[in-house]
This record gives C-alpha cells, sequence and structure tokens, in this order.
C-alpha cells in the first residue's frame, strides 16, 4: 500500500474522470462517485463520533459500543471497495445481522418511543444523528445506482447501509443516559406558541 500511496497527485483526474481498480474510467459526475463519497462521509462522521467518545472519557459509555464504531468503519471501508472492485464482498448478511442484534441489545436499554426525536442534545448524541442522516442519504444514492446499474452495488451493501441508519438512530438514543442529556421532543406548543406571538 506504501508504494501506491508514494505520490498522491497523479494528474490524471484533471480531464475530470477517475479511474477505477480494473483501469476503466467514469465521469466524476457518475452516481457511482457519488454513493462513494457519501460512504466516505458517513466514515468521517462516525470518525467524530469515536473522536467525541474519547473527550467523553469519564462517561459511562460500554467499550462494545466503542468497538462497534469501529468495525462499522471497517465495513463502510469495505463498501467503498466494492463499489470500486465489483467483484469484492466486503459486506454479507452476517454483518447485517450483526447490527440488528446491536440494535436489540442497546434498545433493552432504552424506555419505550412515544414521540418524534429532535435531532439534538450533546455534542455526542447530535454528531450521531449527523451521521444518520448523511446514512440516509448515502442510502438513497445508493438505490439510485442500483436502479440505474443494478451490477456497480451489491443488494446486501444497501441492506447494510439501510440497517446501519437505524443502529445510528437507537445509538443517538443509547447515548443519552450516559451523557445525562434527556431526549429533545418534537412540541406541536413550540410552533403554537410561535404563530401566537407573531
Amino acid at each position: 500500500m506504501g508504494n501506491r500511496l508514494s505520490k498522491i497527485y497523479t494528474r490524471t483526474g484533471d480531464d475530470g474522470s477517475t479511474g477505477m481498480a480494473d483501469g476503466s474510467r467514469f465521469s466524476k459526475a457518475d452516481n457511482l462517485f457519488g454513493v462513494m463519497g457519501d460512504i466516505d462521509e458517513l466514515n468521517s462522521h462516525i470518525g467524530l463520533v469515536r473522536a467525541q467518545l474519547q473527550r467523553n472519557k469519564g462517561q459511562s459509555i460500554s467499550k462494545d459500543f466503542s468497538q462497534a464504531l469501529v468495525i462499522i468503519q471497517h465495513l463502510l471501508f469495505n463498501i467503498g471497495g466494492e463499489l470500486a472492485m465489483p467483484e469484492y464482498e466486503g459486506v454479507n448478511a452476517t454483518h447485517i445481522e450483526w447490527l440488528e442484534q446491536q440494535i436489540d441489545m442497546m434498545n433493552t436499554t432504552l424506555p419505550p418511543l412515544k414521540d418524534f426525536i429532535l435531532p439534538t442534545g450533546s455534542v455526542l448524541v447530535s454528531q450521531l444523528h449527523v451521521a444518520r442522516s448523511v446514512c440516509r442519504r448515502a442510502e438513497r444514492q445508493a438505490v439510485l445506482l442500483q436502479e440505474q446499474r443494478p451490477a456497480a452495488i451489491r443488494r446486501t451493501a444497501i441492506s447494510f447501509i439501510n440497517r446501519l441508519s437505524d443502529w445510528l438512530f437507537v445509538a443517538a438514543r443509547f447515548c443519552t443516559d450516559p451523557e445525562q442529556v434527556s431526549e429533545v421532543l418534537w412540541d406541536s406548543q413550540v410552533l403554537q406558541n410561535f404563530a401566537d406571538n407573531r
């Protein structure tokens, strides 16, 4: 890997195209790279979640949760690999089942959800919501890519991204109590008060 990355700029993309692992080239405007970019952005946001956890070392969020973030980042990197090399399988049904088990485990510690939640709270919780919304965008673009070019992305990868957005939603709730921040609920009275005071 060191030899491949010894020179960062190649000038080959100056014409607006990017090379694939098999040597073929596509326009950088191709939706394939839109999905790659969304996955990369999502991975970066999860990196920010990990950085925030490091800052909050005194908080009682489990090591298992921190390790799950590490695994998720690696699996997202694998999805990027799948997009660049269609013959490569980086995620499979086992990874989706693992996310579902994680969701179920976190949910056992949470009160029932009776209201809509606003994407806010602590910095950590808010960052998880940002990651969730980016994940949803990545899923939309991945579905569009699959409809346009079925061979460009596996259904398993789309299912993983879908389940990951659920994981991130539950994770935001899961990280509320250790942060000692109450969930911020949607409140119809807020807009009613706004209208009354106009």
